[in-house]
């Protein structure tokens, strides 16, 4: 498969500013918290979490790891 095609970042220069914009702000906790809180009351409503079986499907998810790991 040619590389060219992988590559996935068009413009590596807009990448590099704004990963450089990121290290100048300081993270505001208070917001974060707001972000998480409005997500996991989000995944409540439409009924994601809490799960009725935390262990339901746990068996694909082993077979797949399995799988991803032994290449």
């Amino acid at each position: 498969m040619d590389n060219d095609k992988l590559n996935m970042v068009k413009n590596s220069k807009l990448l590099q500013q704004f990963e450089r914009s990121l290290k100048k702000e300081k993270p505001d906790y208070q917001k974060n918290m707001e972000i998480f809180e409005g997500m996991y009351k989000e995944a409540v409503y439409l009924n994601a979490i809490p799960l009725k079986d935390p262990l339901d499907g746990l068996e694909v998810d082993i077979k797949i790891a399995r799988v991803s790991n032994s290449v």
